[in-house]
Parts: structure tokens; C-alpha cells; sequence
């Protein structure tokens, strides 16, 4: 039995290719481990702040935001680090947009990278204190980025890589659906991608 936390990040609702991809992980995973539960976070309608001087004041106590600003600002980063050190195992659901990832889900890690709480540098080095978690990212794009000419526009997963692995979150497998809007690719996108999938016990 896991406890599953599900990020969407697509704004296309119901017909999100990315969301499509996260919920046959999470079938899988359900199949693998009966009993899992599931807590989904939609960040098209949960809006996470972008990063602004009430974020400065409440992470880093500097600034000139307002207190009412700071404590909101405060709230909702508590709210995402909970839900996602309650989770076993993370699944997020990325669409590339212009070649990254949304900035719904850049707002949402801007509130998860907390000093303190999700890293440290109290021995003098950086140290990722979410640890023993499993992430799998449901990727998909239009076009096809792993290869080809399109290749050094392929940002995402290095950064999502970097930024993770930075908060401890190392065991993180990208699941990709690539040429999802290119006509002989995009009919088995999905399917491909998910053939990839690897769950261990």
C-alpha cells in the first residue's frame, strides 16, 4: 500500500494527454501495491503564487511585503511540502509548453524548494531532506525532443532531474509520450510511453 500524491499541471482539463499518462501510471501502481491512496493536487485550479517579495519575507524573513501576504505565501508552501512529505510515491503530469515545463508546476516547486524544510546547507554543503520517495513524471509533448533535430530544446527533464535530485528526490523516472500532435506518432504516443514505465516492488 502507497500513498500516491498526484500533480496535474495541464490546463486542458479532461482532455490532457499528460494526465492521461499520470492516471495509467497510477493504475499500475494501484494494481502493483491494492490499497494505494491517491491525493490529487490540480494546479489549474489550485493556483500557487509566482514567486514574489511576500515569498522572500515568508521563506527568508526579508523583504517589505505585507504580513497578510507573508502569511498566505507561508500557508501555501506549508500546505505543498505536507502533501508531498505524506507521499510514498509522487506522479506528476507534464505537458511541455514552449519547450518547458508549465509555470503552474514552476510556482508549485517555488513553494516545495524551502530552506530548512526541503533542503539545508547547515553542514556547509547542500542536502535534499526529502528522501525515500519515488517520482515518476508522465511527459508529453507535440513534437519529439529526445532525439533529433529538436534535441537542445529538450530542457525539461534535466531541470526537473536537477531541481529534485537537489531536494533529495533522486529516484525519479520520466515516462515520455512524445509527437502527441504529430499525425503517425500521436495515435500510439501514449501507449509507447507507458511501455516504458518500470515499477519496482
Amino acid at each position: 500500500m502507497k500513498k500516491i500524491l498526484k500533480i496535474v499541471s495541464s490546463v486542458n482539463g479532461t482532455a490532457s494527454k499528460s494526465t492521461k499518462l499520470a492516471d495509467s501510471i497510477i493504475e499500475q501502481l494501484q494494481a502493483t501495491f491494492p490499497g494505494s491512496t491517491v491525493t490529487t493536487k490540480d494546479l489549474a485550479k489550485e493556483e500557487y503564487a509566482h514567486f514574489n517579495t511576500a515569498h522572500l519575507k515568508a521563506f527568508r524573513g526579508v523583504g517589505d511585503a505585507s504580513e497578510a501576504a507573508s502569511e498566505n505565501a507561508d500557508r501555501q508552501s506549508d500546505e505543498a511540502i505536507k502533501a508531498v512529505e505524506a507521499a510514498d510515491v509522487i506522479v506528476i503530469g507534464v505537458p511541455i509548453y514552449n519547450f518547458h515545463i508549465p509555470s503552474t508546476l514552476k510556482s508549485w516547486l517555488d513553494h516545495v524548494v524551502r530552506n530548512g524544510r526541503t533542503f539545508s546547507y547547515a553542514t556547509g554543503k547542500p542536502e535534499g531532506l526529502l528522501k525515500d520517495k519515488k517520482v515518476y513524471i508522465a511527459m508529453t509533448s507535440g513534437g519529439v525532443y529526445s532525439e533529433g533535430p529538436a534535441k537542445q530544446m529538450d530542457f525539461a527533464p534535466s531541470y526537473l532531474r536537477s531541481l529534485l535530485g537537489f531536494l533529495g528526490l533522486t529516484d525519479v523516472q520520466i515516462v515520455r509520450a512524445e509527437g502527441c500532435d504529430v499525425p503517425g506518432l500521436s495515435e500510439t504516443a501514449l501507449e509507447k510511453g507507458l511501455q516504458t514505465l518500470v515499477i519496482n516492488n
